[in-house]
């Protein structure tokens, strides 16, 4: 595993790739944590400490990586570019040019990109607005259980200004964001959207980690406290949930392809048997990440009616829709079961397989070419999504309800289990499969020991070491720079803010 890591840092594309990855995510933590001007955070932090259950409004800021808490520019995270990308993708459903572009290639997904981007600004407007509105007036109608009076103000300067400012600032947080992620995919490692979450993710692991500690050797009668057969518990589901996790991340089911022989020109090819990999989650974490967008949503539009209007009734319906009531729970099954389906409906091709196999002289046996084998893969994929989506139900709904039975405080189980740790080694084990890939053709050992290349001379390899330095790579040094200066900036205030010279 080390030499592998090692291994990393010898190939010069991977080299870049990697670096740029990092230079991207140090930016993105940086944004999260540079407050909006004229918010004060600490009456909200103040109240989201006191607060035993965090709500729709505690899932939103672990997808943001504690930007909400810090009323941080990048407060609305990436979840407006996912919101876009799902009403974009379930129109394509029912609109025939949003249908057709996507069936153009690479020309009608640039096409598409573009129309995503536009729509995140206006979603972002919309929410960002919404967001201040709820700031403004007072945070109790929003927030149940805050005061301004115990908590302080959270808004210290004019509203008008603030409203005006915030917006601006909260909505290119959000297309910087969306920027970040595209650059992460095209010229990093993994999918930028979902690292970007699961940095986010992993950003308040410490802290959740120091809150469980702190519980467990908390003294009686203390606000929150972790018995010992509650941490050995749920040490215990977080083990068996990451290993179920990898286990079904990794499990395929491996349809056997025969090739027919045939004649190309004096030589005899084909004959020889293959096979053809169905994954089992085939959607990945994709469909909890939509369904948790969905979710936050609605709730969020119907909590800023009721602080606006004063109307109880727009506060309960949110509250069905909220984690701890049972309707939330069957909804946000629902929807993981739903968009498991509609994920693998648009990304996995039946018939495109079927055709490829047929102009290969390919076939399954015992299954004739051509329909025959698109309605065969149609049936074992269809089965095998749902194996994927009720696990991915189980993974997410479980550890919150054992949360609630075993008493284990919520800021602790959102991280120890659940949706954060399904998104985390879901996209952690895509981003290594990709390195594992530039590993493997570099003729380097890989992660995994099916995947070590065997009996290599050391003339291959020297070749490919001098092959791949021929491999032309972006100057990174400008990206660098920045980051070190932004460190430096923030180091210096940190310490002015720690001396008391800075309040």
């Amino acid at each position: 595993m080390f030499n592998a890591f090692v291994n990393c840092f010898k190939i010069a594309e991977l080299r870049t790739k990697i670096l740029f990855t990092f230079g991207m995510i140090f930016i993105a933590r940086v944004g999260a944590n540079i407050p909006l001007p004229g918010v004060d955070p600490r009456p909200l932090q103040q109240y989201f400490a006191d607060a035993a259950d965090g709500g729709l409004f505690g899932l939103y800021n672990m997808f943001t990586g504690g930007a909400l808490l810090n009323g941080a520019i990048f407060a609305l995270g990436i979840m407006p570019y996912i919101s876009a990308s799902i009403i974009l993708q379930l129109m394509g459903a029912v609109v025939p040019t949003l249908a057709r572009l996507q069936q153009e290639g690479e020309s009608g997904r640039q096409k598409i990109t573009q129309y995503t981007r536009y729509l995140t600004i206006a979603i972002a407007l919309v929410q960002s607005v919404l967001l201040n509105l709820t700031l403004l007036r007072n945070p109790g109608e929003f927030f149940q259980g805050f005061s301004v009076e115990q908590y302080g103000s959270i808004v210290v300067i004019n509203p008008t200004m603030f409203l005006i400012t915030s917006t601006i600032f909260l909505t290119a947080g959000t297309v910087l964001l969306m920027w970040i992620g595209e650059q992460i995919t095209q010229r990093g490692i993994g999918n930028g959207i979902s690292l970007l979450i699961t940095i986010g993710i992993l950003a308040d692991l410490p802290s959740a980690v120091s809150y469980a500690f702190n519980g467990l050797f908390a003294p009686a009668g203390a606000a929150v406290t972790i018995s010992i057969p509650q941490f050995v518990a749920m040490i215990t589901f977080l083990v068996a949930v990451i290993a179920a996790i990898v286990s079904v991340t990794q499990a395929t089911r491996k349809i056997p392809v025969q090739y027919a022989k045939r004649m190309v020109g004096r030589r005899v090819m084909g004959g020889q048997s293959s096979f053809l990999p169905l994954k089992v989650n085939y959607a990945g974490v994709m469909p909890v990440i939509f369904a948790s967008a969905i979710l936050m949503f609605p709730t969020y539009l119907l909590g800023a009616l009721a602080g606006a209007t004063g109307q109880d009734f727009f506060r309960d319906i949110g509250a069905w829709l909220s984690p701890g009531h049972w309707f939330y729970y069957l909804f946000y099954s629902m929807l993981i079961m739903g968009f498991s389906y509609f994920w693998v409906s648009i990304m996995f091709k039946p018939i495109q397989i079927a055709d490829e196999l047929k102009r290969n002289g390919g076939y399954i046996p015992g299954v004739r070419p051509g329909e025959p084998t698109a309605k065969f893969l149609d049936f074992v994929m269809t089965r095998l999504t749902l194996a994927g989506a009720i696990f991915l139900t189980i993974i997410a709904i479980m550890p919150l309800l054992l949360g609630e039975w075993l008493k284990i405080p919520w800021k602790v189980t959102q991280f120890f289990g659940g949706t954060g740790t399904l998104i985390a080694v879901g996209v952690t084990l895509d981003t290594m499969r990709q390195i594992e890939t530039f590993l493997l053709n570099r003729h380097y050992d890989g992660f995994l020991k099916k995947g070590k290349a065997r009996n290599r001379s050391k003339t291959s390899r020297t070749r490919q070491l001098v092959d791949v330095s021929e491999v032309k790579t972006m100057n990174v040094g400008m990206l660098w720079t920045a980051c070190g200066v932004l460190l430096v900036v923030g180091l210096v205030s940190w310490l002015l803010l720690q001396l008391g010279i800075v309040k």
